[in-house]
């Protein structure tokens, strides 16, 4: 999912695959981004990533260095506002913009079984990183089958979906497999429903961008 190069929204998600011992060295975007592992294990920095895991980078925050375990790592990307390439902090320091430098990391959460998801009774949350001041989250919902619950309202930059299991309505079809959707700020909160086998999906809050950044936005695009 692409939105387009426009600054102001053009939500992106793409998928990284690093084979196995692969290292992507340490290195900062201009724009808040969550990663979440779909498949494999390895290290951010001196934490281990397995399948489920959420990192959350804030602006201009360095992290790093990303190293793919013996089975590789498969990760999403995912931003509010389109950014290409990477600033290596060996090579781009002087793009380093001084404000406010945060990243959090959520544990690992795999997929759940079709049983797991059959055999709930009411919804079931999980939080991975817990809800922040500035509207910050990470969280899983269970739903059972044909279940719905509400989402919270989108937070100032918007807000993804990811259906990790069964399958998530969307319009007149259906999400599955890791598929996405983003929902805006300006929109309403919508209603996550369950398919027929129920319904994991990961919801992320993406907060504003820090206040001491904004005055490079014409530098960024």
């Amino acid at each position: 999912m692409e939105g387009g190069r426009d600054p102001l929204l053009s939500p992106t998600v793409f998928l990284v695959e690093q084979p196995p011992g692969a290292l992507l060295a340490p290195h900062f975007h201009t724009q808040n981004q969550f990663q979440v592992v779909m498949a494999g294990g390895g290290k951010l920095g001196a934490h281990e990533v397995a399948a489920g895991s959420v990192h959350y980078a804030g602006a201009y925050t360095g992290y790093g260095p990303v190293v793919a375990g013996p089975e590789g790592l498969s990760y999403f990307t995912i931003r509010a506002v389109f950014e290409s390439g990477a600033n290596f902090i060996d090579s781009a320091r002087d793009k380093m913009v001084r404000g406010p430098k945060r990243h959090v990391q959520g544990p690992p959460l795999a997929s759940a079984a079709e049983s797991e998801l059959a055999a709930l009774a009411i919804p079931r949350r999980v939080h991975l990183i817990e809800p922040q001041s500035d509207q910050l989250e990470a969280c899983v919902w269970y739903l059972p089958p044909a279940g719905s619950i509400e989402a919270p309202p989108p937070a100032a930059s918007g807000q993804f979906h990811f259906a990790m299991a069964g399958s998530l309505r969307h319009g007149d079809g259906w999400l599955s497999g890791w598929e996405c959707r983003y929902v805006a700020s300006s929109e309403p909160a919508c209603l996550l429903e369950a398919g027929p086998q129920g319904l994991q999906v990961l919801v992320l809050q993406v907060p504003a961008k820090a206040t001491e950044y904004l005055a490079h936005r014409a530098h960024e695009r």
